[in-house]
């Protein structure tokens, strides 16, 4: 099975989630609820993260992560690993309680950060668990508002800062931002290459130099050109068919459709240049 891509640098934000195995509940109640918040605020500590916003569902949670280190994978184990173990260790039970591996989004801070801190926080209230966002207990969103004192573990500044230099004005135009999101779009609309939200330039920065071929071709190649584009240019075809082929990832059978020319000849082309070391 093919493995999601990670990309993990000093500075990355993320829009993390991870789901129960087989859609099941990963609490079973407030005892359980509070368990997980203490491990994310371990693992946060740790780890060195800022969390902009989170909220925790019945079989599954939200966390938008920025990392001063590239660690978020490390850190991830530990959270789902130590909080399954506990509760089992509860629940008098064994196995798996998370489906697979968590769920990351690589974000572009200034461009969608706020939206998703927005999309998060409204989570209970688009699974209809509750009429408002500030009736969740398991978000960041009454902590951030001043509806509570907020817990140490979580970075508010970013956040209200968009909305002015002082803290109780900032809070009341953050409460009226996350209300018109009610019934606006969700940000995945967005989302390119199933792992990147952001501009085509921020997408661009964040390609891995090289396809590695057990990652889906989709996310290792979200901004990558078309073959049209990269054979219009005027130069050395076999380099342009290398090209295509090695670092953008493209098949051979896709190449020869787009030069008029049998997937044997592009194979030639391709030997031609390992020879020439193009």
């Amino acid at each position: 099975m093919a493995r999601p891509l990670r990309l993990e640098y000093p500075g990355a934000v993320y829009h993390v989630t991870s789901r129960g195995n087989a859609r099941q509940n990963i609490v079973a109640d407030d005892r359980d609820r509070t368990v997980f918040l203490d491990r994310l605020a371990h693992v946060i500590d740790r780890f060195g993260w800022r969390c902009h916003a989170y909220c925790l569902m019945d079989n599954h949670y939200h966390l938008l992560i920025e990392t001063p280190k590239p660690n978020l994978s490390q850190g991830m184990r530990q959270l789902n690993g130590t909080y399954t173990q506990a509760v089992n260790r509860r629940h008098q039970r064994v196995g798996h309680l998370f489906q697979g591996r968590f769920t990351a989004i690589l974000v572009e801070k200034e461009a969608h950060l706020l939206e998703l801190c927005r999309y998060v926080v409204l989570n209970p209230v688009r699974a209809k668990v509750v009429t408002h966002p500030q009736r969740w207990t398991w978000s960041s969103y009454r902590g951030t508002v001043g509806a509570r004192p907020a817990p140490t573990w979580l970075t508010t500044d970013w956040i209200l800062g968009q909305f002015g230099l002082r803290q109780r004005e900032a809070q009341v135009r953050y409460r009226a931002f996350v209300e018109d999101g009610r019934e606006g779009p969700r940000p995945w609309d967005k989302l390119k290459g199933q792992i990147y939200l952001g501009s085509e330039a921020f997408i661009a920065d964040h390609q891995p130099d090289r396809v590695i071929r057990d990652i889906p071709r989709r996310q290792t190649q979200a901004a990558r050109p078309s073959l049209s584009a990269l054979f219009q240019r005027r130069g050395d075809k076999v380099r342009q068919i290398a090209m295509a082929y090695r670092q953008y990832g493209y098949r051979l059978r896709e190449i020869a459709d787009q030069l008029g020319v049998h997937a044997v000849t592009i194979s030639r082309r391709l030997k031609q240049a390992e020879q020439r070391r193009v």
